[in-house]
């Protein structure tokens, strides 16, 4: 079965993670705080990187970063993993839905505003299939409603909208490193922000709430050993093992971008002429490096179509159900209809495989492999 995502490992990747397994570290170390400059550095205007062990650790430690907690409202889209939702809600806050663009999926800045209400404390945009929000426009719009802008970027680093890369804009930003992402860490994920505030909190959130700053102590005179739980917080460490992989993954960043491009503009022109499919389209000004690449079809015969493609040999998946769907939501009242737009749009949605190691021969494959199924 040919995969919808996978790695790419290469000598450079082992021997980082070699090196690193020869050291003296094996946890958080020398080489976590050289991810994080790195990280830093790639994006840039920010005031810094904090790595932590999953994009849902990001997410999770972004919103405590950003003071969420109990009676806070978190405005997001549904088109997302649940967990975009769910760490929010783990810190108390209430989730408000509001309804996506139907060309690419991404929050629709106009319905996000609507949906704004008394004690809207984050607006959460996802950077859906790669494709970046426009992180300006919606920091302006949650400024002005006395809200920060987290961006979701957990498709989407080595994106860029306006020349800008994503990470840059928002208030706060969740990247992911999972196996399947753009670059990966094997698990992991990371936060930044041009607001050195909010990333001290969410550094001290990231292990168990410590503070080893001097200048942050209660108590300063006790002994160099002294430190500080002043919150609480979580063990989310990433190590230097896979801190390891992540440099030496960061540094072919734009080779897995140029790939992921160039494969897209394969299967662009291998299925432009196939009706009953919508491919997708890279909004103007933007420059994205896709994680996904996906395709609508007819509502009523994408289940055919799905199976049709799984039995050729090709993995396709659903990105991705709406979260309220999930009976975690529709427990506490959530109900189908809310945002019809995500709803028409997930009811379609067929992710075909994309990865850098995917052959030009392998994405003639699917491609034929669509057109069969599309015709059958």
């Amino acid at each position: 079965m040919l995969p919808y995502g996978r790695q790419s490992i290469d000598e450079r990747d082992i021997e980082a993670v070699v090196a690193a397994l020869r050291s003296d570290w094996l946890t958080t170390g020398p080489l976590v705080d050289r991810f994080e400059k790195d990280l830093a550095e790639h994006v840039g205007g920010v005031a810094g990187a904090v790595a932590v062990t999953s994009g849902t650790a990001a997410l999770h430690t972004a919103y405590a970063a950003a003071g969420v907690g109990p009676g806070d409202v978190v405005v997001t889209t549904p088109l997302t993993f649940v967990a975009t939702a769910s760490t929010a809600m783990q810190l108390g806050a209430r989730i408000v839905f509001a309804d996506v663009e139907e060309a690419s999926g991404n929050l629709d800045l106009a319905a996000a505003e609507a949906a704004v209400e008394p004690g809207t404390k984050v607006i959460a945009a996802v950077d859906y299939a790669g494709v970046p929000v426009d992180a300006a426009a919606f920091t302006s719009m949650a400024h002005k409603n006395g809200a920060l802008l987290l961006e979701d970027a957990a498709h989407s680093i080595g994106s860029l909208r306006d020349g800008v890369p994503v990470g840059r804009l928002a208030d706060v930003t969740a990247f992911s490193f999972f196996p399947t992402k753009n670059m990966t860490t094997a698990e992991g994920g990371a936060v930044v922000s041009p607001d050195s505030g909010l990333l001290q909190r969410a550094r001290a959130f990231k292990a168990h709430g410590v503070v080893r700053d001097a200048a942050l102590l209660r108590r300063s005179d006790v002994g160099p050993w002294y430190h500080e739980v002043q919150t609480l917080g979580l063990n989310y460490r990433l190590p230097d093992v896979l801190a390891a992989l992540g440099i030496a993954q960061l540094s072919r960043l734009n080779e897995f971008a140029a790939r992921r491009a160039a494969i897209c503009s394969r299967y662009a022109e291998a299925l432009a002429d196939v009706e009953g499919i919508v491919l997708p389209e890279d909004p103007p000004g933007t420059v994205p490096m896709r994680h996904l690449y996906p395709i609508r079809v007819e509502v009523a015969r994408r289940r055919q179509i799905f199976e049709r493609l799984r039995e050729d040999g090709i993995g396709v998946q659903v990105n991705y159900i709406p979260a309220y769907f999930h009976p975690l939501f529709e427990d506490l009242g959530y109900r189908r209809g809310l945002c019809p737009v995500a709803e028409e749009f997930s009811a379609r949605e067929i992710s075909l495989p994309l990865f850098p190691d995917l052959t030009d021969a392998q994405v003639d494959e699917v491609a034929e492999a669509v057109r069969r199924a599309v015709a059958a």
